[in-house]
């Protein structure tokens, strides 16, 4: 079973920076992390959906939602089986957890259900995620 596990969260003022990190391990003998060919954070906030904040694919393609473009940047260490999420210039507004995933094929920007959670049509890998409070 792939296992995902992420640090980096915590508090920080408006204009402070985290930089979120998920290694992936566990991989068995039928898959390896050259399988996986998109690799994102998800953000959920308080009462809101699971959408997709930034991800990268295997042939190193970004895609970032709106509200992140110029702040966020996502990055990918094959080596390490480990994403990065450097957040910059962060706002109240991007308060919420933050939750790793990837996939065989393709993560859908809206995941449906509440992030960490199985769906027929989002199978990803979860983290357990983790908490991005900005806050003066």
């Amino acid at each position: 079973e792939v296992l995902l596990v992420e640090s980096g969260g915590g508090t920080v003022q408006p204009g402070g920076s985290l930089r979120l990190s998920c290694t992936a391990s566990g991989f068995s003998s039928d898959y390896s992390t050259a399988d996986f060919r998109e690799w994102g954070y998800y953000k959920q906030g308080p009462g809101r959906e699971c959408r997709l904040a930034a991800s990268i694919n295997v042939n190193n393609v970004l895609w970032y939602t709106e509200s992140v473009k110029g702040r966020f940047t996502i990055t990918r260490d094959n080596a390490k089986s480990t994403v990065y999420l450097q957040m910059d210039n962060l706002k109240p507004e991007d308060t919420a957890m933050y939750f790793c995933a990837v996939h065989r094929g393709s993560l859908l920007i809206d995941h449906g259900r509440p992030c960490g959670t199985k769906s027929p049509w989002n199978d990803a890998y979860w983290g357990r995620g983790t908490r991005v409070t900005v806050s003066s």
